[in-house]
């Protein structure tokens, strides 16, 4: 399986559609600030040659990100479109911005029953970013592992033949209920797989990946308010994660 090329508008730096109201939905940005190397070797994976560049402190929905794929016992890591692309879709813009897929649905929803049985990936990230209000005001958190390891999503992903012959490979972050503390910034959270469980979602090991869409345990994750910058998703750089001080 090879891989196609990320978007157009994925890589031409605009605003996504929608932006107003992206940073409402679960997940809805995140950052991956590890190396290329270390990923491939985290997953035990051959890497593109057009991965996408890191670090990266606020990635959007349209934007490419890296994901793991096994295709005949070989995982592989390379560049997708973050928003899932159906078939029937005749542009990007065909329909709904498809950037996460219900735990609880995903099975019967049309654009995503099929690739939730086959078609599967991993999506690595640092931490991914939630809001709060007071007032007026949009406060952003930042939310990693309490561990400090890797965060790796559950996706599930889609090729999509566009115009001209162009193939995108798309994908989504499957996201479930928020247990704990985090239904205090979020009643969603993206599903977060332990690496034991890589190869049952990547369908490695058989059949029952159903089982794998809980969210991590209180506790388990930690979050910190960072600075109002990451509210534009123009924004980049290392002090988009760093921790501010609250009152």
């Amino acid at each position: 399986m090879g891989w196609p090329d990320p978007s157009p508008i994925a890589s031409r730096g605009i605003d996504p559609p929608g932006a107003a109201w992206i940073n409402r939905r679960m997940c809805g940005r995140f950052a991956i600030t590890l190396p290329d190397d270390a990923m491939v070797n985290l997953f035990d994976a051959a890497p593109a040659n057009d991965l996408p560049p890191v670090p990266r402190f606020n990635i959007c929905p349209t934007q490419p990100v890296a994901a793991v794929v096994s295709h005949d016992g070989l995982r592989r890591y390379g560049p997708m479109r973050w928003g899932f692309l159906p078939r029937w879709y005749k542009t990007p813009t065909d329909g709904p911005l498809l950037f996460n897929a219900r735990a609880e649905t995903i099975a019967q929803k049309p654009a995503f029953s099929d690739a939730a049985r086959r078609r599967r990936c991993l999506i690595p990230a640092t931490g991914f970013y939630e809001w709060t209000k007071e007032g007026d005001d949009r406060l952003p958190w930042f939310i990693t592992r309490s561990d400090g390891a890797p965060m790796v999503f559950a996706g599930v992903w889609q090729a999509w033949n566009g115009p001209e012959g162009s193939r995108v490979a798309s994908a989504a972050i499957v996201t479930t209920a928020a247990v704990g503390g985090m239904k205090d910034l979020h009643d969603r959270v993206p599903v977060i797989l332990e690496p034991e469980d890589w190869p049952l979602w990547l369908g490695e090991a058989g059949h029952g990946a159903a089982r794998l869409m809980a969210p991590m345990k209180d506790g388990d994750l930690s979050f910190k308010r960072v600075s109002t910058k990451v509210n534009s998703n123009r924004s980049e750089g290392p002090e988009l994660i760093e921790p501010i001080e609250v009152d």
